[in-house]
C-alpha cells in the first residue's frame, strides 16, 4: 500500500511539474501607432509607376518580375525587390544621371500584390490574401468567406515567423464578439499564416 501511495505522489508531482512548464500563449502584439509602421518593401508581382518629370518617354508602369527586376526605359533591368519606393527612386535617379541632367524621379507602388497572408483550414476559401491595407484576423476570415460548418472558431491560430522563432497567437472568435478579448484581433503581417482547425 505504501508503494502505491508513493507512486501516486510521484505521478501527481510529475503532472504538476508538466502543467507548470506549459507556457501560456504569448500576449497579442500591440497595434502599430501613428508613424510606427515600417515603410513598404517592394516585392515580386507588385505594380509600380516610375515617373521622370519632363521626360514622359522615360516614365513607365512596370510589374516586378519573378527575378525581382523591373524594366525601366533607357536603363533596362533595375533591381526593385527588397527596396522601398524611396530607395528605388534613388537607384533610378542615380542611374539616369548618366544620361540626363538632374532627373526628378518619383516611384509609386500602385499595386501591392506581394505582401500576403495565408489562410487555411475551416474557412470557405483557403489560399492567400493580399495585404493591400491594414488587415486584422477578423478581416482575413471575412475575405476567406467565413467559417465552414465544423470550424473550431475558438481555436484560430496566427503563426508568425520572428527573428527568435515561430510565434503562435490565439484568436477566439466567440470571445472576441462578446467583448472579452478585443486585443486578440491583431493586425496581420506579411508572411503570417491563419489556421482555423476543423
Amino acid at each position: 500500500m505504501k508503494g502505491v501511495t508513493s507512486l501516486g505522489a510521484v505521478l501527481c508531482a510529475a503532472a504538476f511539474l508538466a502543467l507548470a512548464c506549459v507556457e501560456p500563449p504569448p500576449a497579442p502584439p500591440p497595434p502599430p501607432g501613428v508613424g510606427e509602421r515600417l515603410p513598404y518593401v517592394i516585392g515580386v508581382t507588385d505594380q509600380l509607376q516610375v515617373n521622370v518629370w519632363k521626360n514622359p518617354e522615360l516614365s513607365a508602369r512596370v510589374v516586378v518580375r519573378p527575378d525581382g527586376m523591373v524594366s525601366v526605359p533607357l536603363l533596362d533591368d533595375v533591381q526593385a525587390e527588397g527596396l522601398t519606393a524611396e530607395e528605388l527612386k534613388e537607384v533610378v535617379t542615380e542611374a539616369l544621371s548618366e544620361y540626363i541632367t538632374n532627373p526628378d524621379v518619383t516611384v509609386i507602388v500602385i499595386g501591392m500584390n506581394s505582401n500576403t497572408v495565408a489562410i487555411m483550414g475551416g474557412v470557405v476559401r483557403n489560399g492567400e490574401i493580399p495585404l493591400q491595407k491594414e488587415t486584422r484576423v477578423l478581416d482575413a476570415l471575412a475575405r476567406a468567406g467565413g467559417f465552414t460548418t465544423w470550424a473550431k472558431k475558438s481555436q484560430v491560430k496566427v503563426l508568425r515567423q520572428t527573428p527568435t522563432g515561430l510565434v503562435e497567437y490565439r484568436f477566439d472568435y466567440d470571445a472576441y464578439l462578446s467583448g472579452k478579448e478585443p486585443e486578440s484581433n491583431i493586425v496581420l503581417e506579411a508572411g503570417d499564416t491563419v489556421v482555423v482547425p476543423d
